[in-house]
Order: C-alpha cells, then structure tokens, then sequence
C-alpha cells in the first residue's frame, strides 16, 4: 500500500490489500451496491486515498500495510472455497487464522488436496488468470478400469461447458487411477471431462499448485506458512507468465484499434462442521518429501495405456 495519503490507488485493489477478498471478488460486491466510500455508493473503477472511509455492507475495512501472508492448507473433504460465513463449511472458520486471509483460486467441496490462502490481492489475480496457464497437478481416482483411450482423450480436451478443454499432461498411475496436470480452471473440470467419458470420480487430490507441492509431512486439515524461497520461486513465474501475456496480447489489442473494435480491458452445508485446521511448520533447510513425488505401482489395466509422453517432453511442447 502506498504511503503518500495524496496517493489515490483502485477501490479493488484497496479492498484486496484489505485482506477481504480477491479484486476479482471486490468488483462483484462493488457492483452488488455492497461497498461504499466516505458513505456513499461506489461505482466499478473508483479510486481512494488511503485515508477514505471505506465499508462493506457497512462494516469499516483498512487496506494493509504490513507484509503479505501466504498459507498452504491440505484441505480435507466437506470444506468449501468460500470466505462466505453463512456457509458453516467455508474454508476460513476452518482454518481459524486470527488475521483475514482469502482462498486463491477454489478447491471443490468433493475434493481435497492443496490451496492456498492469502491476504495479498495482487498475487491472486496474477495467479487465477487463466491466460497466464499456471500448472496445477492432481491425483484422481475414477469408479472403472481405464486405459490408453481414456488417457489420449482427457489429454487431447474434452468438450465441456461449451468449450473444448486446453491439451494437458495425462499419465496413468493405476488401473483406475491417473495423475493429470491442467493449465485452466474450469467449474469441476476434471469431473466434467470424466463424466463426458462415461467415467465418475471417486477421489480427487490436488498435489502442486505452480512450484509448491502437497508434502507428505501436512496431514489432512493441516497447514504451514510458505517459505521464502517458496514465494520468491512462485513470484518468478507469475512475473514471466505475466510478462509473455502482455506480449502476446498487445499485437492483439493494437489490431483491434486499427480496425476501431473495442478492447476487452451456493453451497449446501455439511450435516457436522470439521474442527479448526492446525498449523505444520515448515523445515526449510530440509527436503521434504512430496506426495507427488512418486506414483504407486502400476496396476495391471485391461487395456494398459501405452507409455506416454514424459511431463519434460509435455512442457517442452507447450505453445499456449
């Protein structure tokens, strides 16, 4: 946050710096009539100074000075991504963090498995846009055998929600079991391009998100502050991937205003509500080992999928 209280700087990024939510997030209370500045309704691109009186569905909030906090959670089945606190199951009771901290991105309700959590805005938008193809590693367990047919279609994209899927790393790791690395975020995207090949999902694990990997040493409902390095590394590819989408975008944007078009610029509760998370610190200087790391052992398949594409050569061949 700026210091010089002549500054003006975006009502959403105010309200992310706030710790309440994303900018994502703060455009849609914005536009709901639910924030107001010096008492007053705000409009969708206003700008404060660090000295306004800013309110949410009339509660005062301070945009943060102090330093970013970033947590990963190992969160269980039955948690929901949500900061919303009529939802008895939303992710922050759970973790009962005494400061105010917001989900990056979502992690169904049926799933388990890494998210983060942070009070630093910026960073979340970087991260969630999807253009920026931030990988997000997952293990998944379907209810029947699958094979090299099912590998070849989940990894070529699937068409769902009126869009084809995004090509993406797909490996078998046991009869019912593949471990598969997407660079979107579509709603349930990996249940949805199951079901759409006749496939419904038992279990699903989210074990890496970007650099950060689920270890074996954070137990279910647990959490831990990330490193330093962790951040650093995690900054570095978010600066790069933001860096080539601005490259890519301005032959775009530049087109587009040649030829004068315009520039495009509910849960259900669970029954019993899961006690608060507890913290794991972190061993930096020690290696952990990762729960992606190694697969189990292959099962035997009915129809084994032929040996894939190695993830070096997957990203290596990358074009988006």
């Amino acid at each position: 946050m700026p210091q010089d209280t002549h500054e003006q700087i975006s009502l959403n990024k105010y309200i992310s710096s706030s710790g309440f939510c994303s900018r994502r997030e703060a455009d849609k209370l914005i536009e709901q009539g639910r924030v107001t500045i010096n008492y007053r309704p705000a409009t969708l691109g206003m700008k404060v100074h660090i000295k306004d009186s800013v309110e949410i569905d009339g509660e005062p909030i301070k945009a943060s000075t102090k330093r970013p906090i970033y947590i990963a959670l190992n969160k269980p089945v039955g948690i929901t991504s949500t900061t919303d606190p009529k939802d008895k199951t939303n992710i922050v009771s759970f973790l009962n963090y005494p400061k105010r901290v917001f989900p990056i991105g979502r992690l169904d309700k049926d799933s388990d498995g890494l998210i983060f959590l942070t009070n630093d805005g910026d960073i979340v938008n970087k991260i969630l846009r999807a253009s920026n193809h931030h990988e997000k590693e997952y293990i998944v367990t379907v209810n029947r055998a699958i094979g090299a047919e099912f590998i070849k279609a989940m990894g070529e994209g699937v068409p769902i929600l009126g869009t084809t899927t995004k090509p993406c790393f797909v490996r078998q790791e046991g009869n019912k079991k593949f471990r598969i690395i997407l660079v979107q975020g579509l709603n349930r995207q990996i249940r949805r391009m199951c079901e759409y090949l006749g496939y419904d999902v038992i279990k699903l694990t989210r074990v890496r998100i970007m650099n950060i990997k689920l270890e074996s040493t954070l137990p279910t409902g647990k959490w831990r502050f990330l490193t330093t390095p962790e951040i650093d590394k995690m900054n570095e590819l978010v600066l790069a991937s933001s860096k080539t989408d601005e490259e890519a975008a301005s032959p775009k944007k530049e087109k587009r205003r040649k030829e004068g078009k315009p520039v495009a610029t509910t849960v259900k509760p669970a029954e019993k509500q899961s006690p608060p998370a507890k913290a794991i610190k972190p061993k930096e200087k020690k290696q952990q080992k990762s729960a992606a790391a190694k697969p189990e052992n292959k099962e035997a398949s009915t129809k084994p999928a032929k040996k894939s594409t190695s993830y070096k050569e997957w990203r290596n061949k990358r074009n988006y």
